[in-house]
């Protein structure tokens, strides 16, 4: 696939264009990819944050505590489970802490780590806005694939989660060395 060329009298996007320093056409592929993933989660967030007043980030740090056993998780657990920094998470928790959405408090096994539980309120509102996140995604992702690109898609993503990267954790990532970008 050569992301410069024209097919069907249409000129592809032009983030699929090369750029210097680019390794290979793969490049312009995860550039794309990069751009429709921010692009859903911007409408994902938007839809949140105007019918709940909650940023998707919340939204995950939630969802992750609701999930887990006995709806708490350690603080460098949660922040390898979703997309944010431990800076991040710690930032995201102290505000959901400040609204009561969530406690914090001591792991008992070892009284040096510190982890966070959802409380009831902060169940509340998960499931509130669990309505506006279904309802966004099958908006602006699932209505806007067929069943052939969503069969795809999900072979292309189990490949992806269940690569070398898939057990890397944060404080790998920080160790791994930078490619061509």
């Amino acid at each position: 696939m050569n992301p410069a060329t024209v097919t069907d009298g249409v000129r592809p996007d032009p983030v699929m264009e090369p750029w210097p320093g680019t390794c290979s056409e793969g490049h312009a592929v995860w550039r794309q990819y990069l751009r429709g993933q921010a692009t859903v989660a911007r409408a994902l967030e938007a839809d949140l944050l105007l019918e709940q007043r909650l940023s998707l980030a919340a939204y995950e740090v939630l969802a992750q505590l609701a999930e887990a056993p006995d709806r708490r998780l350690r603080m460098t657990e949660l922040a390898d489970a979703v997309l944010l920094s431990r800076s991040g998470v710690t930032r995201m928790v102290d505000r959901l802490e400040r609204v009561g959405l969530v406690t914090r408090g001591r792991v008992a096994e070892d009284g040096r780590g510190i982890a966070a539980t959802i409380t009831d309120r902060g169940l509340d509102q998960l499931h509130r806005a669990t309505a506006t996140h279904v309802a966004a995604i099958q908006r602006y992702f699932i209505d806007r694939l067929d069943e052939a690109d969503l069969r795809d898609l999900w072979r292309i993503s189990q490949r992806l989660a269940t690569g070398p990267a898939a057990s890397m954790t944060s404080r790998d990532m920080l160790g791994a060395a930078d490619g061509c970008a």
